[in-house]
């Protein structure tokens, strides 16, 4: 049997909203032969710039990026491609002789990386807006009631407000007759071949995380996040159906552009909606096996990990 060891390494760098994994996979890059890849399902879009905190050019010129600006943002892209995507490019970065650095914070990409993905059926557009509009009708916590009453087990672990992901698990059921749960227990499940170690970056204390996401959302409107969207918006093809405009920060902005609320209440809304996805990313790390915590403002960051890499043969001192 192949240990773990033996295998070609790789680094997961996860985390919160906000919470500094950029920094550190800028130090390990810069330190090590490492190479980026984003996990991260707003950076594929193009034209999705500031919102994301997608890497500028210099930062490109830095630690150049795998995986991001990959697609239009009229164009679907699910957690099945980007695991056949991520796993292309880490061949191709092992094959060079370097490591692959996953970082991000889409934690279902993350997941279907790490075990492999029950084989969903394709979207329907015609059920999806069928979903939709029965959203817009009776709410979110009604359609949460309705995945109940086919698949408790999918319901129970979503919130009545988690709304991707409900229509998603109600679709798959009106496409297939078969249930999300059915489809994940019936999959095969597919090893990653490789010696992966897990990192978080978080602060300790969840009001410096708040702030952090509050300070970042007004820098990104006093660098044009409202005329990016602004952009999107005038394009008359988007709308709030797509995964994109759904994105965290897009769709405040993109209900501000509608003129459902005033531009106070969008920033407030983006803010709330933000800290929410944050809440949802540190839940799902608590139940992730094998993970090392760093806190964000320690000066021991890049030291602890370097450590804990050390210790599982990642780097050598030598390097």
């Amino acid at each position: 049997m192949t240990s773990q060891t033996s295998l070609p390494p790789a680094i997961f760098l996860m985390g919160p909203t906000a919470s500094g994994k950029t920094a550190l996979a800028l130090e390990l890059v810069e330190r090590f032969p490492c190479d980026i890849i984003s996990v991260d399902s707003a950076l594929v879009y193009k034209g999705m710039d500031i919102g994301t905190a997608k890497p500028d050019a210099a930062m490109q010129a830095r630690a150049p990026h795998r995986l991001i600006d990959l697609l239009d943002p009229a164009e679907p892209y699910s957690a099945m491609t980007f695991r056949e995507d991520a796993l292309r490019e880490m061949a191709a970065i092992t094959a060079a002789g370097r490591i692959p650095l996953l970082v991000g914070g889409t934690m279902m990409y993350f997941k279907f990386l790490r075990d492999g993905a029950a084989d969903l059926p394709q979207a329907d557009e015609t059920i999806r807006s069928a979903l939709l509009a029965e959203a817009d009708k009776h709410g979110w916590p009604w359609m949460h009631e309705q995945l109940a009453k086919v698949d408790p087990e999918s319901a129970a672990r979503l919130k009545p407000m988690d709304q991707q992901r409900i229509q998603r698990a109600l679709e798959v059921y009106r496409v297939s007759g078969k249930t999300l749960t059915q489809f994940w227990e019936e999959q095969q499940t597919e090893p990653l071949p490789y010696h992966v170690v897990n990192f978080a970056v978080c602060p300790k204390d969840r009001a410096v995380l708040h702030q952090r996401i509050a300070m970042r959302y007004r820098q990104m409107m006093a660098d044009g996040f409202l005329e990016e969207v602004r952009a999107l918006y005038q394009r008359g093809d988007l709308h709030t159906g797509l995964p994109s405009i759904r994105a965290v920060g897009y769709r405040q902005v993109w209900e501000y552009l509608q003129g459902e609320y005033d531009y106070d209440s969008m920033i407030e809304r983006g803010i709330i909606a933000t800290r929410q996805l944050a809440k949802r990313q540190i839940t799902w790390l608590r139940s992730w096996p094998d993970l090392h915590w760093l806190e964000t403002d320690s000066p021991e960051l890049l030291s602890t990990a370097l450590k804990i890499l050390e210790a599982n043969a990642i780097f050598s001192k030598s390097l």
